[in-house]
Formats: C-alpha cells, structure tokens, sequence
C-alpha cells in the first residue's frame, strides 16, 4: 500500500510543482508566455488524454506490468526536463511525463481494489490514497519552493527522476501483478479515437483561453475532438472487448459519481487558482502568506479524507459523497463573500479550510462508488475513468473560468473605464497590464503625483472588475458542484445508502 500510494503522490506532484519553476525556466531558456504555459499544460495534456486507454490496458497486460513500464517513461521524461537546454525540449519533457504518469496512476487504484477486496478495509485504504492525492497536490508549490530556491529550476526535475527510480524499484519488489486477459484483439481503434477526442478537446480548452474560442481553429479542434468522442462511443458499443464497458460505466452509481468527479475537481482547481492569484495580484499577499492561507485547506483535505474512509466503511458511498460536496460549495461561497477589496485573514482561511474538508470528504466515495459498482476484473478501466473526469474537471475548470475571468477585464473594466473618460488609447493599456499583472498594488504614488488622482481611480477599477470575475468564477464553481450533487441524488433515489457500494451482477 505505502508503494502504491508514493506512485501516486510522484504523479500527482507534478501536476503542480512546476508552477513554482516558470520564473527561473523562463529567464534561463528566454521562454515566452505562451510555452511557459505549455510547461505546465503539456504534462495535464498527456496526463488526461491517455490515462483512459491506459487504465483498460492494464486490465488486459497486467497492471504491475503496465505501472512499471509507465514509470520507466516517467522517469525517462523527468531525465530528459531536467538535461533540457531550450524551453521546447522542456516541454517535450513534460509531455513524456505525462505518458508515462497516465501508464502508472490508474493503477494505483486497480491495485488498490485487488489488495482489498473487503469492502471496508477497501474503503480505509481509498481514505489514505484521497489523503496522499491532497497531500501531493498541496504539497507541489512548497516542495518545488524549497528546490528551486536552493538549486534553481533543474532540480526539480532531478527529484522526480531520484524519487521515481526510488519509487520503481519498490514496484517491482512489492506491488504484486493481477491481469484480466479478454479474448480477442485489443481495441485500437477505441484507443485511437479516446485520446483524439480528449486530446483534441483538452488542447482547445487550454488554448482557448489565450487565443479566443471563436478563434477558426480553436472551434475546428472542439469539433474534431467532438466527432472523436462520438466515434469512441460507438465503438465501444459494438466492439467485442470495449475500452470502456458502457454497460458499467452506465450504472446509476458509476455514472452520478463520474459526474460528481468532474464538478469536484473543477471547484478545487479554480479556488486553488484563483484564490491564489486574487490574493497575490490585489491583496498583494506574498508566497509566504498565500501558502499559509493554504496550508489549513491542504490539512482538511487529508483529514477528510481518512475520515471519510472510515465513513465510507460503515455507510457506503452516497451519502459521505453529497455531504462532501455540500461542505465543498458552502467553503467555495464563503470564499467568495470574503474576497473584497480587503481581505480577513482568518475568516478566509476558515472558509478555505471548509472546502477543503468537502473535497476531503467527497473524493473517498466517489472513488469508491466508481471502484465498486464495475467488477473487480475491470477495476483498470473504472480507475481510468475516475482519473480521467478527475483531469479534465481541472483542465476544463482553469481553462473556462480564466476565459470568464478575463471576460470580466474586457467588458466590466472597459465600462468602468468609460464612466471615468479614460480616453481609448489608455484603455488598452490598462486592461494589457491587468492581464499581465502589471498593475501595482494599493496604486502607484508616483504616478499619482505626475496624473493626479485619476490613476488610483484606474486601479481601483482594475481591481473591481477583476474581484467581480472571481467572484463570478467561484459562483460557478459553487453551482455545478451542487448541481453535481443534486443530480447524484436523484439518480440514486429511494437506493440504500450502501446501493452501488459493492458490485452486483
């Protein structure tokens, strides 16, 4: 258990400790906004896009087989970042990362649902695998901190490689192999058509937020990934030995948790994110104190995890699942409310705290619910796919709210603009240093002096507007949590609370 959960939190790691890195990649390789981006994308793009295929693969090769290979790649990948000497080789790195995290991650549950097959000791052990996931995601900014602040930006990447060599030896001592064999050819044609479709989709997500998602190739790219996805499903309902069995993955409990998967990391990437940038951006916090806001929401995430494992144990899946979920929005709206103009420390962080424990707790039963409604023979498949709405919940949540964000930059600041007869050409200025960040916190004295009043006026709206999309942003995140929720308790109503919990042929 203790191996399997170190892969996880190698693979989850990454998903967040490069983001500590860019200003130093940056004036190392002379990268540019836009490949800085994909040094973070290029790995959550991989991650996402292939982890499906390779879930159902280890079902069918053998999961310690599939994990290991998975972890050679990943370690490959880290090798080849950290040799990097443009930001392209870098991001080629990232990229191999990917692969090889999406070949090792899902079957750290598959192995999870072999290693216990009681269903509460199962859901004990999905406690502390929640626990680790948080723990690994909160911990990325701080450790890559520590590394680059003492070695620079290529030590990071030396980590993973130590630190996955580390990991991958364990494996293959300790991690025992299971494989499902089905008869028949492998389904190449399914795996062709899903990491298009996500691959495509994903791509545009993150692109469309930078270049406009009415931009002609950005739509061509939805509509691609569109048809793939389509093409998928169809596949999948007349080949032999589908990818992913809808018949499974169709059930009431499966599917309601996929869901509730999706809304649950949409909301904890965007209050990670854009909590964090509003803090730093407007309030002017440092990275000291945003960690510290963040550091009791990261020890609420692992205590609502072991707790709910133990919730799990004696209740089942349904109804720790719809409280965590409650808990997860009541924290991300009273977030909301206490991001103004000024900022209290406390109340914040307690509100902070509170959507970490609804994350904590939601992410043990829905896994959970996953895990245990598909048989244990297609445990790969059902952990590839609670992975992979997991991934595409955070890549889509970023993704769409900084679109809408920045909507909020283009159209409220722009009237704000207006009403104080900034004239046109100021305008644009304005709204290119908000976007970049180059608007200084609490005004500029020295512009002030040489303007007048009017400059702090501009700042302020600056502020306003950007405080109104957040607020926006988060609102949203809120609302398809519930919505998420609502509709998994519908779905399962008038079920016993364990219905689901325990796969039923």
């Amino acid at each position: 258990m203790l191996t399997v959960t170190a892969v996880l939190f190698v693979t989850f790691l990454d998903t967040t400790i490069v983001s500590v890195t860019l200003a130093d990649v940056q004036s190392d390789l002379h990268a540019g906004v836009t490949w800085l981006q994909w040094v973070v994308n290029a790995y959550t793009l991989v991650f996402a896009a292939l982890m499906l295929s390779a879930g159902s693969l280890g079902d069918r090769w053998g999961r310690k087989k599939v994990m290991v290979a998975g972890l050679v790649i990943f370690c490959a990948g880290s090798l080849l970042a950290a040799l990097a000497t443009t930001v392209s080789v870098l991001v080629a790195g990232r990229a191999v990362m990917g692969v090889g995290a999406a070949g090792s991650e899902p079957g750290t549950l598959s192995v999870i649902r072999h290693l216990y097959p009681d269903r509460a000791a199962r859901a004990r052990a999905l406690g502390a695998w929640a626990a680790v996931s948080g723990l690994a995601l909160a911990l990325g900014p701080v450790l890559g901190g520590v590394l680059v602040g003492a070695f620079g930006w290529r030590s990071v990447f030396w980590f993973n490689l130590v630190f996955g060599v580390l990991v991958l030896a364990a494996t293959v001592r300790w991690v025992p192999d299971s494989a499902d064999p089905q008869p028949g050819p492998v389904d190449w044609a399914g795996f062709l058509l899903g990491a298009t479709g996500l691959g495509c989709v994903i791509f545009a997500a993150i692109e469309g937020e930078r270049a406009g998602y009415g931009t002609g190739w950005v739509t061509a790219l939805f509509v691609i990934g569109g048809v793939a996805v389509a093409g998928f499903v169809v596949v999948q309902r007349r080949v032999r030995n589908p990818m992913v069995d809808f018949a499974y993955v169709g059930r009431p409990s499966v599917r309601s948790a996929l869901i509730v998967a999706f809304a649950v990391y949409f909301g904890i990437f965007s209050i990670f994110f854009f909590t964090a940038l509003y803090l730093q951006e407007v309030i002017g916090y440092s990275g000291a104190r945003i960690a510290a806001a963040f550091a009791p929401m990261a020890v609420a995430i692992i205590a609502g995890s072991v707790c709910s494992g133990f919730w799990v144990a004696l209740r089942g899946s349904r109804t720790p699942m719809l409280a965590g979920c409650v808990l997860g929005a009541a924290g991300i709206l009273l977030t909301r409310e206490f991001l103004g103009v000024t900022v209290e420390f406390a109340p914040l962080v307690a509100a902070l705290a509170l959507a970490g424990l609804g994350f904590g707790i939601a992410v043990v039963p829905l896994t959970s619910a996953v895990l245990s409604g598909v048989p244990a023979e297609h445990s790969g498949m059902a952990a590839a796919a609670t992975n992979t709405m997991r991934q595409i919940g955070a890549v889509v949540g970023v993704a769409a709210l900084g679109s809408l964000v920045n909507s909020y930059l283009t159209t409220d600041l722009t009237d704000r603009l207006v009403a104080l007869g900034v004239p046109d050409n100021f305008r644009a200025v304005v709204i290119t240093a908000v976007e970049t960040g180059a608007v200084p916190s609490g005004g500029d004295a020295a512009a002030s002096a040489s303007y007048g009043p009017i400059v702090d006026q501009v700042i302020h709206a600056a502020f306003a507007s950007f405080q109104r999309g957040v607020s926006v942003a988060l609102l949203v995140s809120c609302l398809l949590i519930l919505a998420a929720a609502a509709s998994a308790a519908l779905t399962t109503r008038g079920a016993r609370d364990r219905s689901g919990y325990e796969y039923e042929s």
